[in-house]
């Protein structure tokens, strides 16, 4: 029976030491160009809530809006199917309005509700965001770089 007791004992080890090398995997991995990406992903609706924030607009204009830095949408496809959730969240609403002779625009508008997520986002942001950056400015620059090949210098 002892020898049955430490054969659990060494697989449960096995496997905690599995599932942490996967969790150490996970971490690298995230670091990776990809990361970018999910950061982007993360923002653009508290993006579009600020800027609904300052007025309607309409899909093409957040687009283009949201593009203006060139750094913040990976792809024009990732906000009307945002913009669909945002709506079914009940975070912004939507309306038709007529620009031309029978032609319609859909215009977007924050709800009460909308604000208020994005007066939460903007204060959890602001933490997230001075924590990174204390965590960041502590590693010296001589450190940063001595860890970087000639080919990313």
């Amino acid at each position: 029976m002892a020898k049955g007791a430490s054969g659990a004992g060494l697989l449960e080890t096995s496997l905690r030491n599995d599932r942490d090398d996967l969790a150490a995997q996970d971490i690298v991995r995230g670091m990776d160009d990809s990361s970018t990406s999910q950061l982007r992903r993360g923002v653009i609706g508290p993006c579009i809530l600020a800027l609904l924030a300052t007025g309607p607009r309409y899909g093409l204009q957040i687009v283009k809006e949201l593009d203006q830095g060139g750094r913040l949408l990976t792809s024009q496809g990732t906000v009307y199917p945002l913009l669909t959730r945002l709506s079914e969240a009940g975070l912004i609403r939507t309306a038709w309005e007529e620009i031309e002779s029978g032609r319609s625009r859909r215009y977007y508008e924050p709800t009460p509700a909308g604000l208020a997520r994005l007066e939460e986002f903007i204060g959890e942001w602001s933490r997230f965001t001075s924590t990174v950056d204390a965590l960041l400015t502590r590693a010296p620059d001589s450190a940063v770089h001595e860890g970087a090949t000639e080919e990313t210098r």
